[in-house]
């Protein structure tokens, strides 16, 4: 056989000198290697550096450079990248790094990753393998959540896109699909969430044109979970009005200490009044993956759409969020938007139907399904849940010795693998600032602050895989050391 491209051109046959690619592949080869050796050194070797640092007032300045108008060798940049970017990131890879509810990404995540950037694959439509990739996860979620076949999911950046999406899906079930025309056209919709609901749901509420003050904010019980009472009071009063309701959104996982909304209660609730039942599982949806922790989770298997995130307790590399969606053709009807470049053929690259597109805005999409693809079958998802269900236990450990010292107060009991506490020495909020201030420039720990019945409180989230017993204790030591002083 032949070589492919045998029939072009001379001209064409040999790499073209006004191209981008490398003039010289054996060199940038051996570039690509010592980048992939330094990055996985660089999470080999994660404890022997601070959780974060500041950024040097000359870094920050060495960044605000000119429009580069001549070309950079990519060994030099690489040498840039190493000096001026790596040792000032964030420092979720590090196993001191409990300030937020962030992933700490594993090395199948990252060659899944690298694997993606190659193939430079849009994942928008079209035929083509990736987008089965895709599809293989939608009905691997699917059967986690017990979802019918019918069920349809998207990729996303993260679970603020995913629950603005889950707005806009039950909206269009409200209202019919020419809700996307005509607009809400006078209809005063309603929708419902606790206070410890995350505050993308109030901006999702002002995007989708419905406006923040159709939110009912409601109270929370003595767990931090939605109060239902006052979830029934209140659509009783909003139909009086006038009103018509029609979302109720449950929380797995609250940003503040982990709560899990009472999910079993809500769905019949929701399914009572009539009502679009969204949960807002970021991160602790995933949870199903573990036999211990999916009992927590009950009543999410009855959801119309659930958000979550893979970069969060499914330590995927950054961003791969999700929305799944009961109802395949409710989704669609959200979405699905033809035009002329976009024809569908029975065979050929535009074949197919039903393209990623006509379940999301983007029409641009990156493969973010392979990275999330490698981190399942590589890790398998037994060995994930163990992962999930340690951080919970550590959570625990926290707890008891929060609980064991004289100065410090727990101020929220651990739900799921959150724990928020203080330092009981004088002026507390603006003492506990000055710890946590402390605690991230120190470089041994990145907890959070919150607040819980109006006290400001340290939060530790522990999300990260590769946190361990002797990380909290030194941690909690560094507290009661910053706390003294």
């Amino acid at each position: 056989m032949g070589r492919m491209d045998s029939h072009l051109p001379p001209d064409l046959t040999s790499a073209d000198p006004g191209g981008l690619d490398p003039a010289d592949w054996p060199a940038t080869r051996a570039q690509a290697h010592r980048m992939l050796d330094d990055t996985l050194d660089y999470i080999e070797h994660v404890r022997e550096r601070p959780v974060w640092r500041p950024i040097p007032p000359e870094i920050r300045a060495s960044i605000q450079e000119p429009l580069p108008l001549a070309p950079m060798a990519l060994g030099d940049v690489h040498q840039r990248f190493l000096t001026s970017v790596l040792p000032y990131a964030t420092g979720n890879v590090h196993p001191g790094f409990m300030g937020w509810v962030h992933g700490g990404g594993t090395v199948p995540g990252v060659l899944g990753e690298m694997l993606a950037a190659g193939l430079n694959a849009n994942l928008g439509g079209r035929d083509h393998m990736p987008i089965e990739v895709e599809r293989q996860i939608q009905r691997w979620m699917a059967g986690v959540f017990g979802f019918p076949a019918e069920a349809t999911g998207i990729f996303v950046t993260g679970s603020s896109m995913a629950n603005f999406m889950g707005v806009l899906v039950a909206r269009t079930a409200a209202l019919g699909v020419q809700v996307r025309q005509a607009g809400l056209a006078g209809h005063r919709l309603v929708a419902y969430a606790s206070v410890s609901t995350h505050s993308c749901v109030r901006r999702a509420m002002e995007m989708s044109g419905l406006g923040s003050d159709a939110l009912r904010v409601l109270p929370v019980d003595g767990h931090w979970r939605m109060d239902l009472g006052a979830l029934k009071e209140t659509l009783a009063r909003d139909r009086a009005l006038g009103l018509r309701p029609f979302l109720v959104v449950g929380t797995a996982g609250t940003v503040d200490t982990g709560a899990v909304d009472p999910l079993e209660e809500l769905a019949a609730i929701a399914a009572a009044e009539g009502l679009w039942f969204h949960v807002d599982g970021a991160y602790g949806a995933l949870g199903m993956l573990s036999p211990v922790l999916a009992p927590l989770l009950k009543g999410i298997e009855l959801a119309d759409s659930i958000a979550m995130d893979f970069h969060k307790w499914g330590q995927v590399p950054y961003d791969a969020g999700y929305l799944l969606v009961r109802d395949g053709a409710r989704h669609r009807e959200a979405f699905a938007s033809p035009a002329a470049y976009l024809r569908r053929e029975e065979r050929g690259l535009a074949a197919g139907h039903d393209w990623p597109c006509d379940f999301g805005p983007d029409l641009s999409r990156g493969f973010r399904a392979l990275k999330t693809w490698f981190t399942l079958k590589v890790h398998g998802t037994a060995r994930l849940g163990a992962a999930m269900e340690r951080t919970c236990r550590l959570a625990k450990y926290l707890q008891a010795k929060v609980e064991a010292s004289p100065d410090l107060e727990l101020l929220a009991p651990a739900c799921l693998n959150i724990v928020c506490f203080r330092h009981r020495g004088a002026d507390p909020d603006a003492l506990n600032t000055r710890i946590v201030l402390d605690l991230h420039e120190s470089g041994l720990a990145a907890p959070s602050t919150t607040t819980i019945h109006g006290h400001l409180a340290i939060r530790a989230a522990i999300v990260n895989h590769r946190t361990r017993e002797a990380d909290l204790d030194r941690m909690v030591e560094a507290v009661l050391n910053f706390g003294s002083k």
